[in-house]
């Protein structure tokens, strides 16, 4: 008669020792993104160290004339130059500046999901990288072969520190590019504002006229 609890075991025991090799592809994968990644942080942060102070009582005058500002990140700028072409060429206005507003704060939440996701895979693919070889290990250690054992636990406790790594960088950057985000965000409410507080000057001006 088969043994269903050792068929089972022997099934588990061949997904977990097949899944090492991919965790610690992944594992040497997410380092280099993070190292890429942190290319990217680093320009972005000295582009913020350079911006010049402006006082929150004059941003709202510099952002009616839809300059290029030397005191909001090139986000803001952009979003600004996008605002000017829509408040100048479509006639439906608000309901144009609401759309692009809501489109370009989306796809800046969207860009903080691979952040958001190495905080909590990256740790996560360093304990699984940790078990497998324990396992091991201790079958190597039952049968008195101490070399396969110092080489699992040397993988085992790699994998954690890789991980938890990873995942304290990445805990990093998305906390300080979360802050920038906001930031932009309120600027970028703040445009659009008084983009349409502008148009409907026009439209109020353009029906004074007509009542003339």
């Amino acid at each position: 008669m088969m043994d269903v609890g050792a068929l089972l075991k022997a099934f588990i025991y061949l997904i977990s020792s097949s899944l090492l090799y991919p965790v610690l592809f992944l594992l040497a994968a997410l380092t280099l993104l993070i190292i890429v990644y942190a290319g990217s942080f680093f320009a972005e942060w000295l582009e913020r160290v350079r911006l010049k102070p402006c006082p929150p009582q004059e941003l709202p005058l510099m952002l009616r004339t839809g300059q290029p500002l030397a005191g909001v990140s090139h986000r803001v700028n952009q979003y600004v130059g996008e605002l000017r072409q829509i408040v100048r060429h479509d006639s439906v206005g608000e309901a144009a500046v609401e759309n692009l507003l809501q489109n370009t704060t989306l796809k800046l939440w969207k860009s903080m999901d691979r952040l958001r996701i190495l905080v909590r895979v990256a740790p996560s693919l360093g304990l699984i990288g940790t078990l497998i070889p324990m396992g091991t290990g201790l079958a190597a250690l039952g049968q008195g072969d101490m070399t396969r054992l110092t080489t699992d636990l040397v993988i085992a406790f790699t994998t954690t520190v890789v991980g938890l790594a990873i995942g304290t960088v990445s805990f990093f950057f998305y906390t300080i590019r979360r802050r920038w985000i906001e930031e932009d965000i309120k600027n970028m409410e703040l445009a659009a504002e008084i983009a349409g507080s502008d148009n409907e000057g026009v439209d109020h001006a353009v029906f004074s006229k007509t009542s003339n």
